[in-house]
This record gives structure tokens, sequence and C-alpha cells, in this order.
């Protein structure tokens, strides 16, 4: 979401919306369960618009709440455990990074290094970054990765790493390298 966007969805008249799934809520098992997006996209998800909306809570919370679940979920597709980036994004990674190996062991070493909850994101430089609670950042969202117990904890326990590990077979990355054209 663009900077312009984000102040205009901050004017009090401005409704947010959920972005409906672009894929069946079994579609992502076994890296997140039916249970998982019922949880989470379904109830927590869907809770930070309705509050946002009726004026509740903390609007800023809300809305970044809102916004950063709408592209979290939007970047996911059936798994495929050959999954790896292609076009745009690879090449950044491969720039950036070297190897997509190597990127991975990056996010993951930006992911445990967060002391309880939060999200972890690339921009469209190819920097790792983290986000604490809901606070939106200031440059573009490539790929974002929730962090929050309510993302891994149904479906992997106290095993967030495998979680991290098991995400990279849904990351749909004609999805990524759309955000990174700004499309």
């Amino acid at each position: 979401m663009k900077l312009q966007q984000l102040n205009e969805a901050r004017k009090p008249r401005k409704k947010l919306q959920q972005d409906p799934l672009t894929y069946k809520r079994r579609d992502l098992e076994p890296v997140i369960s039916r249970e998982t997006i019922q949880y989470h996209y379904g109830k927590l998800a869907s809770a930070y618009v309705e509050r946002y909306n009726n004026g509740e809570g903390d609007a800023d919370f809300n809305l970044g709440g809102a916004t950063l679940h709408n592209i979290y979920f939007a970047q996911f597709k059936k798994p495929n455990k050959d999954n790896e980036p292609h076009g745009l994004f690879a090449a950044l990674v491969n720039r950036k990074y070297g190897a997509f190996k190597d990127f991975q062991a990056e996010v993951e070493k930006t992911a445990m290094g967060i002391q309880g909850s939060g999200w972890v994101y690339v921009n469209k430089q190819g920097t790792i970054k983290t986000i604490v609670n809901h606070e939106l950042p200031g440059d573009s969202i490539v790929l974002l990765i929730d962090w929050w117990e309510h993302a891994w904890a149904l479906d992997y326990q106290h095993d967030k790493k495998q979680y991290l590990a098991n995400i990279w077979q849904i990351i749909d990355y004609d999805q990524i390298n759309s955000r990174l054209k700004g499309v």
C-alpha cells in the first residue's frame, strides 16, 4: 500500500475492507491449516477491519493490522515443495544475497531475532526488515511474514522455525513480482 493510500485510509470517513482470499481456506494445507486460516483470517484479521470501521480501539493499530493482513494473505497459493522465486524477485534475491538459500537464512536470522511478536518483510530494495506490532513502514512491502503466534502456533506449536521453513512452499512469486513492478 502506498503512503498516499495510507493517509487516505486514516481519514475518519474512509472504510476499510478485508480483501477476499484468492484460494479456498484448505488450499494452503499442510503448510497452513484450514483451522488456522479460519481463526487468523476469519476472526483476527477481520476484527481489525471491523474495529477500525466502528471507531473502536487504537485506530492506527487496527489500520496497520488490517493493511498488513491484506498484504500477507494475498501472497499465498497452493503448496509446492519446489517453489522458488523467479523473475524480478529471483534477480533481486540473487543480486543482494547470492542465492535463495542465503536469503532464507537471513530471513530466518531476522525473524528469530524478534522478541515476542511482529512481522518480517522484504522491501523493494531487497532489504529484510521487521515491523513492531502493526506499525506500517514508510517503504514498500514486497514479501511479508506474520511472526505473531496466531500465524503459526495452531499448526506448529512452539516450532516457528518450521513454520518459516514451510512458508516458502506457498509464496506466490507472481504476486511478489507484481509488487516489485508496483502493479
